[in-house]
Parts: C-alpha cells; sequence; structure tokens
C-alpha cells in the first residue's frame, strides 16, 4: 500500500472554505442579534461571540494563504 502525499487545498478548494465559513459567521451573527433582542443573556451572547471571532480569524488566514501563495506565484513567474 502507497502513502499517499498529504494535497494543499486548491484556490477552489480554499475559496469555497471561505465562503462556508463566511455563512456560518453570517449565522453567528444573526443568532447574537436575536438574543440580544430577546434577552440580554450576558453569558450566551459572549459565548456566541467568541465563536463568532474565531470563525473570522480562520477565514483571514485562509484569506493570508491565498494571498502568500499569490504572491509567490506571481514572483516564480516574473523570474
Amino acid at each position: 500500500m502507497q502513502a499517499s502525499k498529504a494535497r494543499k487545498p486548491g484556490p477552489i478548494e480554499k475559496n469555497a472554505e471561505i465562503e462556508r465559513l463566511y455563512l456560518e459567521l453570517a449565522s453567528f451573527n444573526q443568532r447574537i442579534q436575536e438574543l440580544e433582542k430577546q434577552h440580554p443573556e450576558a453569558s450566551t451572547i459572549e459565548a456566541l461571540k467568541v465563536s463568532a471571532l474565531a470563525l473570522a480569524r480562520q477565514i483571514d488566514e485562509i484569506c493570508c494563504s491565498t494571498a502568500s501563495t499569490a504572491i509567490e506565484l506571481t514572483r516564480l513567474l516574473a523570474k
């Protein structure tokens, strides 16, 4: 049995992942707004905000890695 190489996600896979994370983040934000309107329970809302911030960071990391890869490719192609 041959070991398969770990594959780096391509741009299309990264875009799909970013889109999925944006949708999840929008869902968190909507839920936070609903909870704040109904009854401002600080602990529940804070937990959702922490999760939303973690998702936002994850989106940023993916976007930055995509940008870094694009810059590296541009630099290589310019040689």
